[in-house]
């Protein structure tokens, strides 16, 4: 072999084999993106024809959506403990906004003593990233405790408690603080881009009360179609605020090379608000084909979009059909950092990488909730099991079953409790079983409770 293709060779090997490589083996960076009300329908990746999402419209199309995401309660601070620590509200006591709704006297049962704060010793996201060299920064709401239950007091270094009325630079005019929370992230996130990190953005965009700019407002008043479901101009506002802050969050990251490196997700904590709760106030948005909205256990409460991206590992433009929840981030963000959850730990999620790197599937499973309360906007309290194409709903005020198949009747239009009653029968068996697994606290009789009175329902 003569010199010239000996050195081709060696040219060759060093360029094509595999090299140790820092940027090859440092760990994946997460940017998990929370909204706070934000429905099913509220983005154009899933049906809107109103709303305007072109940056969260194109993280889906670079990632995958899922069409079967669920918040692991239809109100807020439930769901954002099940994201941290894994575990479903009823496990750990935390079963409803905080603090949670007055008892009166058109509620004919009493809720129980539920946590008003994520205890101190659930172990969370942040805690188990740190053991592996990760710094975990928290930024907007939190609504998980007060003095002593801040995020620091949670594993993450950095928490950011945003103004939910703030607004845009040089506008006089009340926001959401969407873009206060962008900055603070940002900041975090340059300070540490040379190492692992996880950043956990929440913003308070859209629940109410609803405020943006009015020129942005006007612009939407001229758009609007009465035949379709989105009609709320001020919400579309919201929408395309928000969208343009997460737009210059994905924006930073390419421009600082950490793209490829960053494993975003993006989600909300129910469904949209779909009633008047506040006297005078138009309903936020409409959560059609579903039924109902927040604080209910239809799927309009309960279903929220979901978005992952993971650049060179999730195929772009990809969806997943498979029903999965809010317990399931934490197990898998751990298994995508390589973080080993010890075995005497409970965790009710299970790993969603087999689905995000298309090596498998989950165990086959059935998803619970356990609500316990009287909701603002009017629900029941009751309890709910998906098991395959099926829902259950069980009501506790009189025990009554809804049963559902959500293959064919998303919408939860047609009951099949009678017609099916052995298979509800079945599910309601699995939903008791459940509730006693997990300790679930129930409801006792009200003793304040006036018969006389209609239980108080906000008007759609």
């Amino acid at each position: 072999m003569n010199f010239l293709c000996r050195a081709l060779l060696c040219f060759l090997f060093i360029n094509i084999s595999p090299r140790p490589c820092a940027a090859a083996a440092a760990k994946p960076n997460f940017l998990f993106i929370l909204m706070d009300d934000m429905g099913w329908t509220d983005l154009g990746c899933y049906g809107s024809k109103f709303y305007k999402s072109p940056n969260i419209d194109a993280l889906a199309a670079q990632g995958m959506k899922f069409t079967q995401a669920y918040a692991a309660c239809p109100v807020c601070s439930p769901t954002r403990a099940s994201i941290l620590t894994g575990k479903y509200p009823a496990r750990l006591h935390l079963t409803d906004f905080i603090p949670g709704r007055k008892v009166m006297t058109d509620q004919k049962l009493l809720r129980p003593d539920f946590n008003k704060e994520l205890p101190l010793d659930e172990v969370t996201i942040a805690e188990e990233l740190k053991k592996a060299g990760y710094v975990s920064g928290a930024f907007g709401k939190w609504h998980l405790g007060g003095k002593g239950f801040e995020p620091q007091q949670q594993g993450f270094e950095i928490g950011f408690a945003s103004d939910p009325r703030g607004g845009l630079p040089g506008s006089d005019e009340p926001g959401k603080g969407d873009y206060e929370i962008t900055e603070q992230s940002l900041k975090f996130i340059e300070a540490n881009r040379d190492k692992p990190f996880c950043a956990y953005v929440c913003y308070h965009t859209p629940h109410i009360p609803l405020a943006t700019p009015k020129k942005m407002v006007e612009k939407y008043e001229q758009e609007i179609n009465p035949a379709l479901p989105h009609t709320n101009a001020t919400y579309a506002a919201m929408i395309e605020v928000a969208d343009a802050q997460i737009g210059r969050l994905l924006a930073r990251l390419k421009e600082w090379n950490l793209e490829t490196n960053t494993v975003v997700f993006f989600t909300s904590d129910n469904g949209g608000l779909h009633v008047r709760e506040w006297k005078g106030v138009v309903k936020a948005t409409q959560n059609l084909p579903l039924r109902a909205g927040k604080g209910y256990l239809y799927e309009g409460g309960t279903r929220v979009p979901l978005i992952v991206r993971w650049p060179g590992v999730i195929q772009p433009g990809a969806t997943r059909t498979n029903a999965v929840s809010s317990i399931d981030y934490f197990p898998t963000l751990l298994e995508i950092a390589d973080v080993k959850i010890p075995t005497n730990q409970v965790v009710d999620g299970q790993s969603l990488l087999p689905l995000l790197n298309e090596t498998g599937s989950v165990k086959p499973r059935e998803l619970f909730w356990h609500y316990p309360h009287y909701p603002n906007q009017g629900g029941a309290p009751g309890g709910a099991i998906v098991a395959g194409d099926f829902k259950l709903i069980e009501f506790y005020e009189d025990g009554h079953w809804e049963l559902y198949n959500l293959r064919d009747d998303n919408g939860e239009k047609n009951n099949l409790a009678e017609t099916m009653n052995a298979k509800a029968a079945q599910l309601a068996a699995k939903l008791d079983l459940w509730r006693r697994e997990v300790g679930a606290q129930m409801m006792f009789p009200n003793p304040i409770w006036d018969s006389s009175k209609p239980r108080l329902i906000p008007s759609e």
